[in-house]
């Protein structure tokens, strides 16, 4: 199964193994990881899984973004980084992110 390390910005680490299809933000929720609320479900409506994708190798392994996504990054409560942001809930992880290194923002609300 990939492994994914969600980075706190307090320096605390959370690394978890992912089933291959599991979007960031669902990995993150069924296991309890702070940062990451979800509060839409996964529908790409409230940018509350935002997250900063660490490694530049992982960016172009990445499903492109789409309109509703990049929408939504417009909205986020910690500022978007115009090449890292992505929204959590529309990223599913393969085992090409495997080792995948995710920087979750101070706050999502």
């Amino acid at each position: 199964m990939p492994e994914i390390t969600f980075h706190h910005s307090d320096g605390r680490n959370d690394v978890v193994e992912v089933a291959e299809g599991t979007s960031i933000m669902r990995a993150a929720l069924t296991r309890s990881i702070p940062g990451i609320i979800g509060e839409c479900g996964g529908q790409a409506m409230c940018a509350t899984c935002h997250v900063y994708i660490r490694s530049d190798d992982h960016l172009g392994k990445l499903p492109r973004l789409g309109e509703d996504e990049d929408e939504m990054l417009d909205c986020t409560a910690h500022p978007r980084d115009p090449r890292r942001s992505r929204l959590g809930c529309q990223v599913p992880v393969t085992e090409a992110l495997d080792g995948l290194e995710i920087d979750l923002p101070e706050t999502q609300i």
